[in-house]
């Protein structure tokens, strides 16, 4: 088919379909093409550290975990635990709950939590089925470090948790505009030159990057922080740190040159 063909075959779909048009905006290509358009420097995505350099634990246990759809990698879960247990009375703030495994985790080595997810009626609102609503905080809620708040990251107050935080994980809506102004909201909850930003996601998978997020969070994160923006190896998470860190070879993201022992136990909900 003609590229003429094509165009006319597009516009036509267009016209019948105009729904169709938010299908064009948020795909991948137009987000990746307009990163390399406005940010050269990170064509590749961002400079990688090594999981080693922020994880510097021998062994950490990651409990609870349910290996199950939407939730985390074991390498991102133990990065938060690890940042977590580097700061001194850990306030940890997470846009995005869903069952509750990252701030459960996290609130092992956090003296307070705070979780900002939909409400239930929001939820049913979006059409999810009522079991899947009911996994929601399912791992945190008996926990009593954690505050579970409940509304929409794109109109809720933040301001009571302004400059209070050591340590902020962004994992709700994974759209572009959202990641960007859930990006633009959570640096102002950064308590000091210390703290720490976390993104999941910001990958498909280690290797590659997914370019709707990756934009989100270019265009929310302030210019003159750019540069503290990185990949941690081995997990699917950006992160901000406010530290200049030695950076490894693009390369290594496609090595296997670490290996991770797991051990598997099963335990009683």
């Amino acid at each position: 088919m003609s590229k003429i063909s094509k165009l006319i075959k597009g516009i036509t779909t267009l016209v019948a379909k105009p729904y169709m048009i938010n299908k064009i905006i948020d795909n991948e290509d137009v987000h990746m093409e307009a990163c390399h358009k406005t940010y050269p420097q990170f064509k590749s995505g961002l400079p990688i550290i090594d999981f080693r350099a922020v994880v510097p634990d021998a062994s950490i246990e990651i409990n609870p975990f349910a290996f199950m759809d939407g939730g985390s990698l074991v390498t991102d879960i133990a990065l938060l635990k690890s940042l977590a247990g580097q700061k001194n009375d850990c306030q940890y703030f997470e846009i995005g709950t869903w069952r509750g495994e990252s701030v459960a985790n996290v609130a092992a080595y956090a003296k307070d939590c705070f979780t900002l997810n939909l409400s239930e009626q929001d939820l049913y609102n979006l059409g999810l089925n009522e079991l899947i609503i009911k996994e929601q905080d399912s791992f945190s809620k008996n926990l009593n470090n954690v505050t579970h708040l409940k509304g929409n990251s794109l109109n809720f107050d933040f301001s009571p948790y302004h400059k209070k935080m050591d340590l902020v994980f962004i994992d709700g809506d994974h759209h572009y505009d959202a990641v960007k102004k859930d990006t633009e909201k959570a640096f102002k909850l950064l308590k000091d030159n210390e703290s720490i930003m976390v993104w999941h996601d910001y990958a498909f998978n280690p290797e590659r990057v997914r370019w709707d997020v990756f934009r989100g969070i270019l265009d929310g994160t302030p210019a003159e922080l750019r540069k503290n923006l990185y990949q941690v190896s081995n997990t699917m998470c950006a992160i901000y740190y406010p530290h200049p860190v030695k950076t490894i070879p693009i390369e290594t993201k496609y090595t296997a040159d670490k290996k991770f022992i797991v051990n598997l136990s099963l335990g009683e909900l």
